[in-house]
């Protein structure tokens, strides 16, 4: 099943069936220990930085305007991810903006995860558009390509003293990143662990201790996420981290969630996080492109109240299942006229996130939202 959204497709698979469970079922603890924390409490960011060149404010709880940044972190923050695309149209999200920011960011103390698409737009479980600039190359050119792109990007970070503290090779590359060259087709991951291996040797180049995820949205079927990690492991291929996609409509209950992420930290003896989650305080559309999401799940209302429960709820499931970490995929994404989703369009194009995220239309964000440790 293929769930189409603006700027993003995600596949699901085996869950609609399980998304009617009753709330108590869908909070209910994996069997890991719940002593353990998250440490990355993370927001995908990566839309702010036009929203705020175009002027949007962004209030606290309070009422107060401030950087998003501050309110993010005072409702308990402590890393951020930026997408990074090669050459985008709209200019945003490419490198020299990653790196503007990210002095932002690091000033405020919090850490980086640098979010690789290896595109020049959106990359995701039903797209992996190679970068025009590579468009002609093979496999072989590909695996130079991706190292070098990968280590100038995060050498330039460490240059001006705001080195990565995490990335991820690709974004949501269920079925492989660089298609067709690094597309897994018949069961065969040749290609895309040469390009994994790529990016996990200029990382470690350009810093040893910045930390390598391996991001897929496969949080909805063990059985999925084994088959990818099995794959890419198989064929010798090194990460630190495993990231997984998990939102509620499009992968089931948070109870299966919580078992895909316990397996795959036994399975291959390495942390695993949420790389990305969300949840609509509305079904209500701020402008004319479609919502990507415009239903919820059982026990969690479509309301500011229901939207913070429902995050604390994967936060719960996660930390009890054994993963280090959540992260929410931009909550200060609201209806900015000029943010649109399409970066050849960004103008016109609309945001089809406005319901997903923790600020409503003017700014004011949830009261009740927090990332807890």
């Amino acid at each position: 099943m293929t769930v189409n959204g603006p700027g993003r497709t995600v596949k699901v698979a085996l869950l609609m069936a399980a998304v009617a469970l009753p709330a108590s079922l869908l909070t209910t603890p994996t069997s890991a220990s719940a002593a353990n924390s998250l440490s990355m409490r993370g927001a995908d960011v990566s839309t702010a930085q036009r929203a705020l060149d175009l002027g949007a404010k962004y209030y606290d709880a309070s009422g107060t305007a401030k950087d998003p940044l501050d309110i993010l972190k005072g409702l308990g923050v402590n890393y951020v991810r930026l997408r990074v695309w090669n050459n985008p149209a709209s200019g945003y999200n490419n490198k020299a903006k990653v790196l503007a920011y990210a002095k932002q960011v690091k000033a405020k103390g919090l850490k980086l995860l640098v979010d690789f698409h290896y595109s020049d737009t959106w990359a995701d479980p039903g797209k992996q558009y190679k970068p025009a600039a590579w468009s002609g190359h093979g496999i072989n050119q590909l695996q130079t390509d991706v190292y070098n792109y990968t280590y100038d990007v995060c050498n330039s970070l460490k240059s001006q003293g705001t080195t990565p503290d995490s990335v991820q090779i690709g974004n949501e590359i269920n079925v492989g990143m660089l298609w067709d060259d690094g597309k897994v087709v018949n069961n065969d991951f040749t290609n895309l662990s040469l390009l994994l291996k790529s990016g996990y040797n200029a990382t470690k180049a350009c810093n040893s201790g910045t930390q390598v995820i391996i991001h897929t949205a496969n949080a909805d079927s063990d059985a999925h996420a084994r088959w990818f990690y099995d794959g890419i492991k198989a064929k010798g291929v090194n990460w630190d981290i495993t990231g997984l996609s998990y939102y509620c409509p499009w992968h089931g209950t948070l109870a299966n969630m919580g078992s895909v992420v316990s397996d795959m930290k036994a399975r291959y003896g390495k942390d695993v996080v949420i790389a990305e989650t969300a949840y609509p305080f509305t079904s209500a559309n701020a402008d004319g492109t479609g919502n990507s999401i415009t239903s919820g799940c059982s026990g969690y209302p479509l309301s500011w109240q229901g939207q913070a429960d429902n995050f604390t709820a994967v936060q719960n499931t996660a930390r009890n299942a054994g993963a280090i970490g959540v992260f929410y995929w931009e909550p200060t994404w609201y209806a900015v006229k000029g943010n649109g989703w399409d970066p050849a369009d960004i103008n016109n194009s609309g945001n089809g996130w406005d319901n997903m995220a923790i600020f409503n239309w003017t700014g004011q964000v949830n009261p009740n939202i927090k990332w807890t440790p």
